[in-house]
C-alpha cells in the first residue's frame, strides 16, 4: 500500500471514530440533561473542549495561528450553528425523546448538506449517491412514524421537531466548515476547531447566568459529570478535529455522509441496550437504510481519486494541516520545494 493509501484510509479510520464518539454523547447527553440546564451543560462540554485544544495547539503549531478577520467570522458562525444552536436543540430533543430515535433522525444530516451543496454551490452526485439519499430519508421518515407513514405527521412531536432544527444547524456548519478550511492561509483543522470552541464556550456562557437558581452542585451525580467530560474531551475536541480533517479532504457532501449515518448507528444499537427505553423493532429495521446509504455514498472510485488528489502531501494531510502549510510555514516539503524552485 502506497503513502498516499495509507493516508486515505487513515481518515476513514478516523471518521469511524468519530462516528463512535458522537454516537455515545447521545447516551452522555441523555444522562447529563435531567441534571444540568441546557446552556450550563453545553457551556461546560466546550470549554472542557478548548481548555484541551488551547494547549495542543500551542505544542503542535508552536504558538497561536495569526487569523484572517474572515477565519474569525466563519468561526463564529460555525460556533452559533454547530455549538449553540445544534446542541441547545440537542438537549432538548434528549429530553422528549429516548437516544435511538434522537440518533437516527440525525440521518437527515447528510440529506440536508448534500442537496445543499448540489444546488447552491453546485457540486454534482452522481444517481447512486441519490439512490442512497432516497434510502436515508426513507429511513428517517420511517423512524418518525414508528412503521406506519400514513401516520408520519400525527407522530411527530415537539421532541423530533427540535432534532430536525439541530440537523439543519449540523448541515449548515459542515457546508461553512468546508469553506473555511479551503484557500491559501486556511487555519489548519486543529486551529479552527479550538477558536470555534472558544467561540461556543463564550456564547453558551451568556445564557448560564439565568440558569444559576435551576441547579445545584451537590445535586449533580458522578455519572452526569462523567459524561460531561466525555462529551468535552471525546465528543468534541477529539471527534471535531477529526471531522474537520474529513471535511477539508474529501469534502462536505462525503464526509456528512459517512460520519452522522455512522454515528446515528452506532448511537441506535447502544441506546437499546443502555438506555431506559430501548430500540423497537421497527427502528431497528429502519436504521438499516441509513447504513446502507453510507455504503452507497463513500463507495466510490471517483471521490476516492479527488480525495487523493487533496492529499498531494501525504504529511499534512495525516496530521490536517493543508496541503500549502509547507509554503506559508517555510518547511522543506513538496510544495515548498516547488515554490523555491
Amino acid at each position: 500500500m502506497s503513502a498516499r493509501d495509507a493516508v486515505h484510509w487513515s481518515l476513514y479510520a478516523r471518521l469511524v471514530g468519530v462516528a463512535a464518539l458522537w454516537g455515545g454523547t447521545f447516551i452522555a447527553g441523555r444522562i447529563a440533561a435531567p441534571q444540568l440546564p441546557h446552556f450550563t451543560l453545553a457551556a461546560l462540554r466546550f470549554w472542557i473542549a478548548a481548555a484541551l485544544l488551547l494547549p495542543l495547539l500551542m505544542i503542535v503549531e508552536r504558538g497561536l495561528p495569526r487569523l484572517r478577520p474572515r477565519d474569525w467570522l466563519y468561526t463564529a458562525l460555525l460556533a452559533l450553528s454547530g455549538l449553540v444552536a445544534y446542541n441547545l436543540l440537542f438537549l432538548g430533543a434528549l429530553e422528549r425523546i429516548p437516544a435511538s430515535r434522537t440518533a437516527l433522525v440525525v440521518a437527515l444530516n447528510p440529506i440536508i448538506t448534500a442537496v445543499a451543496m448540489a444546488l447552491v454551490f453546485g457540486e454534482r452526485l452522481a444517481a447512486y449517491r441519490w439512490v442512497g439519499i432516497l434510502l436515508a430519508l426513507t429511513g428517517v421518515c420511517l423512524v418518525l412514524a414508528r412503521g406506519d407513514l400514513t401516520l408520519l405527521w400525527q407522530r411527530v412531536g415537539i421532541g423530533e421537531l427540535l432534532m430536525l432544527g439541530g440537523a439543519l444547524g449540523w448541515a449548515f456548519y459542515t457546508v461553512v466548515g468546508r469553506f473555511a478550511l479551503r484557500g491559501e492561509g486556511a487555519p489548519s483543522p486543529l486551529a479552527m476547531t479550538t477558536v470555534t470552541a472558544l467561540w461556543g464556550a463564550l456564547m453558551l456562557s451568556l445564557g448560564m447566568p439565568a440558569e444559576w437558581s435551576r441547579w445545584q452542585l451537590d445535586q449533580v451525580g458522578w455519572e452526569a459529570w462523567a459524561s460531561i467530560f466525555f462529551l468535552g474531551a471525546g465528543g468534541t475536541a477529539l471527534a471535531f478535529v477529526w471531522y474537520a480533517q474529513g471535511l477539508q479532504v474529501l469534502g462536505a457532501a462525503r464526509t456528512s455522509v459517512f460520519t452522522p449515518v455512522g454515528h446515528a448507528w452506532i448511537a441506535l444499537t447502544t441506546a437499546s441496550r443502555a438506555a431506559p427505553v430501548p430500540a423497537s423493532a421497527g427502528t431497528l429495521r429502519a436504521s438499516a437504510l441509513p447504513t446502507c446509504t453510507a455504503a452507497l455514498l463513500t463507495n466510490s472510485r471517483d471521490a476516492s481519486r479527488r480525495a487523493n488528489s487533496r492529499c498531494n502531501d501525504a504529511r499534512s494531510c495525516a496530521s490536517g494541516e493543508p496541503a500549502h502549510a509547507g509554503r506559508t510555514r517555510g518547511s522543506r516539503g513538496v510544495h515548498a520545494g516547488r515554490t523555491k524552485g
